[in-house]
C-alpha cells in the first residue's frame, strides 16, 4: 500500500500526498565516466556537542567520512571544504583543514578516488583586511597548508579581495601570483553573488561579460597551471560562452545546478573538444548521487537519451533546493541526507537547519519523490512525519 503523507502547501493549507516511492536508478558495477564529476559535500555536525551552535563548530567526523566514502563508492569525485560544507558560513579555516586532512587520509584507501580542496581567505578578519598583499599573504597560506597535506587546490573566491581590490588589474596581481607558485594544476572557482552577496563585483567589474574577460585574461596567461573553472552563476549560456573561449585543455565545470543536464550533456559546438560540453562540480550532487552517478555512466556509454531520462526530473528538484536566497541551498542538501538515512539528525552547523520554512522543505520532499531519488522512501516518510509533527501538523 502506498504511503500517504499530510503536506503543507505554499499557502499553508494541508493537503494528503501519496508516494510514488521509486527508489533511485543505481549505477551498473564497474561503471565509467567520460566527465569528470566532482559532489561538493556537505558536513555532519555533532548535535550532542555541547557548544553554542550560532557561534562554535563540532563536526561528526564518523559520519562526516563515511559520507564522503558513499561518493566515493558511486564514482564520484568529492570537492572538499567548499561552500556546501558551508565554508566561509559556520566552518571556520582551522576545521576546514582538519576536514581536508581527513578527507585526504580517507582516500587513501580507495582506488581512484578523486578530492580536491577548497583554497581561500577564509581566516581574516574582513575588517581588517586592507590591502592586496594580504589577500595575497592568506591565499598562500592555505595553499601552503593543504599542500603540505598532498591536496590539490580549489582556488576560492575571496570575500576579503572582492573587500579591497580596486579594478581587474587587482584581481590580475593576486592570481598571476598565487598561480605562479602552486605546484599541479588547479581549479578555479567564480562563485557568483547569489551564492555570496559578498562576492558581488568578482574580478573587478559587476557586468559579467566585463568580469568574464578578465577572467579568460588569467586563465589564458596560466593555462598550464589551471585544470579547470567552476563558474556558478546559474546562466547557462554565459557558461556556455566561456566555455567556448577556454585555452586548449582547460575544463568548464559546470556549477550551474539549474541548468547542469543539458551542459554535462553539452551541444558538441566549439573549435575544440573542451567546447563541447561541462564536466562537474555541483552541490546537487550531494544530493542525487546515485542518479548522478547512473546517469553518467550512460552519457559515457553513448546512452544520452537514457542519460537525460534519469538526471532530467532531477532537476526541478535541484532548481527548488536553490531557489532564491541561493546560500541557504545547503538546508536542502544537509535534509535530503537526513531524509536518506545518510545521517541520524537534520542538524546543521552554525544552526542553519532554520533556513527553510517547513512548506520548502515540504515541497521539496514531493519533487524528491518525484524524481526517484529517495533512497528509502518509508524511511522518509517517516523521518518526514517527525518534522512534520515538531511544526504542529499531527497525521
Amino acid at each position: 500500500m502506498s504511503e500517504t503523507i499530510l503536506l503543507p502547501e505554499a499557502s499553508g493549507a494541508l493537503e494528503r500526498y501519496t508516494l510514488l516511492g521509486e527508489v533511485p536508478v543505481r549505477p551498473a558495477p564497474g561503471t565509467t565516466f567520460n566527465r569528470i564529476a566532482y559532489s561538493a559535500a556537505h558536513v555532519v555536525p555533532d548535535p550532542l556537542a555541547a557548544i553554542d551552535p550560532w557561534l562554535d563548530c563540532a563536526i561528526d567526523w564518523d559520519a562526516t567520512i563515511a559520507y564522503r566514502r558513499h561518493l566515493w563508492s558511486l564514482g564520484l569525485g568529492v570537492a572538499e571544504a567548499m561552500d556546501t560544507a558551508q565554508r566561509g558560513m559556520g566552518l571556520d579555516w582551522p576545521t576546514s583543514l582538519e576536514l581536508i586532512r581527513r578527507s585526504l587520509d580517507a582516500a587513501k584507501d580507495v582506488p581512484g578516488a578523486q578530492i580536491a580542496s577548497g583554497c581561500g581567505t577564509d581566516h581574516l578578519e574582513l575588517a581588517d583586511v586592507h590591502s592586496v598583499d594580504q589577500v595575497i599573504a592568506a591565499y598562500e597560506e592555505q595553499i601552503g597548508a593543504i599542500e603540505a597535506l598532498g591536496g590539490r587546490l580549489i582556488i576560492m573566491a575571496s570575500r576579503a579581495l572582492a573587500r579591497v581590490a580596486k579594478g581587474p588589474g587587482d584581481y590580475e596581481r593576486v592570481y598571476d601570483r598565487i598561480l605562479g607558485q602552486v605546484r599541479e594544476p588547479v581549479i578555479l572557482h567564480w562563485l557568483g553573488d547569489m551564492f555570496d552577496p559578498q562576492l558581488a563585483g568578482y574580478w573587478g567589474a559587476g557586468d559579467v561579460d566585463q568580469a568574464m574577460d578578465t577572467l579568460v585574461d588569467i586563465i589564458t596567461a596560466h593555462a598550464d597551471k589551471i585544470d579547470g573553472v567552476k563558474i556558478s552563476l546559474l546562466d547557462k549560456d554565459k557558461e556556455i560562452i566561456m566555455r567556448r573561449r577556454l585555452p586548449e585543455g582547460v575544463r568548464m565545470y559546470t556549477g550551474d545546478d539549474f541548468n547542469y543536464a543539458e551542459l554535462i550533456s553539452g551541444d558538441g559546438v566549439g573549435e575544440l573538444p573542451n567546447h563541447h560540453s561541462s564536466d562537474a562540480l555541483l552541490g546537487i550532487f550531494d544530493a542525487i548521487a546515485p542518479a548522478a552517478s547512473a546517469a553518467l555512466g550512460e552519457l559515457a556509454r553513448g546512452n544520452t537519451e537514457r542519460f537525460h531520462t534519469i538526471l532530467g526530473p532531477t532537476v526541478p528538484l535541484s532548481r527548488h533546493i536553490f531557489m532564491a536566497p541561493t546560500r541557504f541551498y545547503k538546508t536542502g542538501v544537509v535534509f535530503m541526507a537526513w531524509l536518506n538515512g545518510h545521517q541520524d539528525h537534520f542538524t546543521m552547523v552554525g544552526g542553519q537547519q532554520s533556513t527553510r520554512s517547513i512548506q520548502h522543505l515540504a515541497e521539496l520532499f514531493r519533487l524528491a519523490d518525484a524524481a526517484s531519488v529517495l533512497e528509502n522512501p518509508e524511511l522518509a516518510a517517516q523521518r518526514m512525519k517527525t518534522l512534520l509533527a515538531i511544526h504542529g501538523i499531527e497525521q
